[in-house]
This record gives structure tokens, sequence and C-alpha cells, in this order.
């Protein structure tokens, strides 16, 4: 993580699920590189408090914690409410917070099929419709965090794939809704972290494989996008960066 500032010093981020893994490392690179953060969180408090402090330690007043269900369409208001009024702007949404786990098609249930699209792709929707005038105000940028499966489902994992692939159309769809003013971009990761269920050794070994770069990806990766999306990518709307060391263009 970089400590300088530069042109984002003093823009706010709003972060879902920053509390842990990707989105943990995005909050710490925006700030590092001068940004507030909103620090949201639903049930990973103490991984939150641990961010806050950390970031607070480095520059007082700039990081800030929000706690909600995402999968509570009535919560998603309030959240973004919270996010402006802690320093009066916002600037950038990342929707990065998603469930991941199987749905084989012989056991997929009606549970598990509307706790995935709520989590994963209503939640996205109406967030970034709760920050629209925000962000409208600030000609500022949502990054929707999808999956290299949703171009290429998983295999046991339907549901979750066919929510990726609807947020890649969503980034798209917003991308026209709430142009000039707001950008709306995806960023696309591969083989980054290992999902929190168990994965065996040689099914790690196989998709680190499949990589033309013959190595797993790291956080920084992703954090680096964003970062390119959020500061450079300023003639860049609708599309998808994939971050996944050639593995998606691998048949």
């Amino acid at each position: 993580m970089q400590n300088n500032t530069d042109a984002l010093a003093g823009k706010v981020a709003l972060i879902t699920g920053a509390a842990h893994r990707i989105g943990e490392r995005i909050a710490r690179t925006l700030h590092g590189h001068g940004m507030n953060v909103v620090i949201h969180y639903r049930s990973s408090r103490p991984g939150a408090e641990r961010l806050l402090a950390d970031l607070l330690a480095i520059r007082a007043d700039s990081a800030c914690l929000a706690q909600a269900d995402l999968q509570d369409t009535f919560s998603l208001g309030r959240l973004a409410q919270q996010a402006v009024a802690a320093w009066g702007r916002l600037d950038v949404l990342i929707n990065n917070a998603s469930l991941f786990y199987p749905t084989a098609i012989d056991r997929a249930t009606t549970t598990q099929w509307d706790e995935l699209m709520n989590a994963n792709l209503k939640a996205p929707f109406f967030l970034s419709q709760a920050c629209a005038g925000a962000l409208r105000q600030s000609h500022g940028l949502i990054i929707n965090i999808t999956d290299i499966h949703a171009e290429r489902p998983l295999r046991e994992h339907p549901i979750y794939s066919i929510t990726k692939a609807g947020l890649v159309m969503l980034t798209r769809a917003l991308a026209c809704e709430l142009a000039p003013q707001v950008r709306v971009n995806a960023i696309a990761p591969g083989a980054i972290l290992w999902p929190e269920q168990d994965m065996d050794a040689d099914t790690r070994e196989r998709i680190i494989s499949r990589t033309f770069l013959k190595r797993r990806g790291d956080p920084d990766d992703i954090a680096g996008a964003a970062v390119y999306l959020v500061r450079d990518a300023n003639y860049v709307s609708g599309q998808v960066l994939t971050v996944d060391g050639g593995r998606s263009i691998n048949s």
C-alpha cells in the first residue's frame, strides 16, 4: 500500500464488504492514495474495526464504518445517506460484497436462488440507485466486482455464475443510464484468493496451470485495477477489466 496522496486526495469511496479479503485491500489502497473511505460490513465488525483503526492511525478523519445487511433493500438508502453524510460527498461506489457457494442443479433451492440473486445482483442495483444522485454531483464512478465465471460458468455454481453475468449487464446498463455524469465499469478477478470453503491442492494447481502466467494473482492486482479505473480511466465506461493472468482466454 502506498501512503502518498495524489489526484484522489479528499475524495470519498464507499466499498461494500470492505472488512476482509479483496474489499479490505481495495479500501487500504484507495486510502493510501488519499481517499476517504466508508468501510461497509454486514457481520464482520471485528475486521472492520481493525481496518478502521489502521486507517485512522495513518490519517485522522479519513475512514468510517457503515453496517448494513445488503439483502435488506430498505437498508440501502440509509447506507447511501450515511456514506454521503460522512464527508458531504460521494465519488466512488465499489460493489464488492457478494456470496459464493455451490448450487448444483439437482440440489439447488429457491432459497439459494433468492439469497445469491439478492446479494450479488439486486443489492448492487439498488445501492447504485441510492447513490446515483451524489455520484452525479461529483461526476463519480461505480465499480462492480464481477468474476471471470460471468462469461465461463463454474461447474456446480450455476446460480452464482448467473448472478455475475447479470452484474456484467448491470454494469453496461448503468453506464448507459447514468451517463454522462457517472462512469460505470467492472473488474473481473480470476484466481486471486481461494474460496473460504476448502479447496484441495490438486484443484488449486489445476486452476493455476490454466493461467498464462502460471501463478495465482494477489488482491493488490484488483486494488491496482480499481485505482486505474478511478483515477486514470476518464474515458472508459461500460467496460469489464479482466484480471486473471490470461486464464479466461486459455481454452
